[in-house]
C-alpha cells in the first residue's frame, strides 16, 4: 500500500509527482503530465466533456475507468492528482488488507468533517480486490467521505460489487488506434532521452512497432526502448528487417483490434463455413502465434457452430461450448489443440444456417411490424377476471392429439401461416424438417 504524505503535510500529491528515476521504463519517464498529453482520449477530454470539466474545476465524483492495456487510465488517474486540491492515495490489491483500508477511510472521514478537507482514492485493478475488500469502500463512498477512482481491464458489471458499481459513473477508456500509437511513438523517439542515443528509426519500422502493440501504448514503448538500447552503431537509421530481428517473436504478432485482426477471424470462420478444415486450422494458429485471446477465438467457434451448423448438428454447439470450458480451464498452450480439435469438427458438420435466417426474420418483423397482441386463446388465464375477457378461451392441448399438434394457429392473425424458421434437409435438420411438415399437415 502506498499512501505518500496523505494526513500529516501540505505535499499531498507526493507519491503522484515524483518524477521518475532516470534508469526508470522509457514509458514511466514520459508518461503525460498534463491534460493536453494525452493521445487519444479526445472524446473524454476535449473542451466541453465531461471528464475535463470535472477534472478542471475540481468536481471529481467516483469512477470506475474500464479499458484496455496501457490506454492510459493510471496516466488519468496521476493527472488528476496532479490538478486537484483533494489528498490522494493509492491501494494495492495484493499488499492492501481490510484493517489498512479502514483505518485510512477513517483519517478521510476525520480530515473532511475536521477541515473539510477532499480524500480521492486511487485502486488500480480494482477487479482483483475481493467482496470484503471492495465493501470496506462503500459506506465511505455512500457518505462523501472520500471520492474512489478504480481502473480495471475487466467488465466492472462483473468484477466490481453492485453496490459500489451504483455509486459510481462507469467510464470507458477506449483502446488506442494504430495511428495514435505511432504518434506516441514519433514523439518518444523525438524525446531528448531517446533522441540522446543517436538511434532514428525508418517510418515503416516505427509503423511496425505500432501495429504489434494492439493498441498498448505501454508495449509499444517498451518494444521502442529495447530497439534503440541494443542497436548496433551500424544500424543506424533502424530498419523494418532490423527491427522484427531485435523484437524476434513480436514479428509473429498482428494488429489485435484492425485490420488484420478481422481479415483472419473472418478466414477462419468463412474456412470453416466451406468445409475447409485445413484452411480452418491454418488460420487458428495464425491467430494464437499472433497473441489473440484464445477465449475470444472459442467465443467466434459458438457463434460458428450455431450460425453456420445449428440443427443440421447440433451437437457442435455442445462440443463449442464444451471448448470454450476447457481452454479457460487449462489455459494455453494446451488449449490451443481443442480449439484445433474443435475447428476440425466445425469444417466437417453438414452445415445449414436456417435458424440464423429465421431468428433475423423474426428480429426484422418485431423491429418494422405491428406488432399485434398475443391471440387469446394462448394466453395464460391465471385469474377470474383473464377468464372471463376470454383468456384461454379456445385453447388445446397439445399432448391429447395424436401428431402432438392441435390445429389452433399460435401466432396473431396478421402474420397467420408466415415461416421464420425452414430447416434444410441436411444432416439432423433433415429429420426436424420432416417432423415440423408432418405437424404442419395435421394442423391443417
Amino acid at each position: 500500500m502506498s499512501s505518500g504524505n496523505l494526513f500529516g503535510s501540505d505535499d499531498s500529491f507526493a507519491n503522484a509527482t515524483d518524477q521518475p528515476k532516470p534508469d526508470a521504463p522509457l514509458a514511466e519517464r514520459l508518461r503525460p503530465q498534463t491534460l493536453a498529453d494525452i493521445v487519444g482520449l479526445d472524446d473524454l477530454l476535449g473542451e466541453g466533456r465531461f471528464l475535463r470539466n470535472a477534472i478542471e474545476n475540481d468536481r471529481i465524483p467516483s469512477m470506475i475507468f474500464w479499458g484496455p492495456p496501457g490506454s492510459g487510465k493510471t496516466t488519468l488517474a496521476r493527472i488528476i492528482a496532479r490538478t486537484t486540491r483533494a489528498r490522494f492515495v493509492t491501494f494495492s490489491a495484493t499488499s492492501s488488507g481490510i484493517k489498512d483500508i479502514k483505518t485510512l477511510m477513517e483519517d478521510a472521514r476525520k480530515s473532511r468533517a475536521s477541515r473539510g478537507s477532499k480524500t480521492i482514492v486511487f485502486i488500480d485493478e480494482i477487479h482483483r480486490f475481493n467482496k470484503a475488500q471492495q465493501d470496506a469502500f462503500l459506506s465511505y463512498v455512500e457518505a462523501g467521505d472520500i471520492t474512489l477512482i478504480g481502473a480495471t481491464t475487466e467488465n466492472p458489471s462483473f468484477e466490481v460489487n453492485s453496490a459500489l458499481l451504483s455509486r459510481s459513473k462507469v467510464v470507458v477508456i477506449p483502446q488506442l488506434e494504430r495511428e495514435q500509437v505511432l504518434a506516441i511513438l514519433t514523439r518518444a523517439a523525438n524525446d531528448p532521452t531517446v533522441a540522446k542515443l543517436g538511434v532514428e528509426l525508418t517510418a515503416d519500422a516505427l509503423d511496425f512497432i505500432a501495429a504489434t502493440s494492439a493498441g498498448d501504448a505501454r508495449q509499444a514503448l517498451t518494444s521502442l526502448q529495447l530497439v534503440v538500447e541494443t542497436a548496433s552503431p551500424g544500424d543506424n537509421p533502424l530498419d523494418l528487417e532490423r527491427v522484427k530481428m531485435v523484437l524476434q517473436r513480436r514479428s509473429l504478432m498482428y494488429d489485435k483490434s484492425g485490420d488484420e485482426h478481422y481479415n483472419i477471424i473472418s478466414a477462419l470462420h468463412k474456412s470453416i463455413r466451406n468445409g475447409d478444415a485445413d484452411a480452418a486450422v491454418y488460420w487458428l494458429v495464425r491467430m494464437l502465434e499472433g497473441g489473440e485471446d484464445p477465449l475470444y477465438i472459442a467465443r467466434r467457434l459458438v457463434r460458428a457452430a450455431s450460425e453456420d451448423i445449428g440443427n443440421a448438428d447440433p451437437q457442435a454447439l455442445t462440443l463449442a461450448v464444451s471448448v470454450k470450458d476447457a481452454v479457460h480451464f487449462i489455459g494455453m498452450p494446451e488449449g490451443g489443440v481443442a480449439l484445433a480439435q474443435l475447428v476440425a469438427y466445425l469444417a466437417a458438420s453438414p452445415k445449414s444456417n436456417a435458424a440464423y435466417v429465421g431468428y433475423g426474420e423474426a428480429v426484422r418483423e418485431v423491429r418494422q411490424g405491428d406488432n399485434p397482441p398475443v391471440p387469446l386463446h394462448i394466453r395464460n388465464a391465471s385469474t377470474g377476471l383473464m377468464k372471463d375477457l376470454g383468456y384461454g378461451s379456445g385453447y388445446k392441448y397439445a399432448h391429447d392429439f395424436e401428431d402432438q399438434t392441435a390445429a389452433m394457429e399460435c401466432l396473431p392473425d396478421a402474420l397467420a401461416g408466415r415461416r421464420f424458421y425452414e430447416p434444410k434437409d441436411v444432416g439432423f435438420e433433415a429429420q426436424i424438417r420432416e417432423r415440423l411438415e408432418k405437424m404442419r399437415k395435421a394442423r391443417k
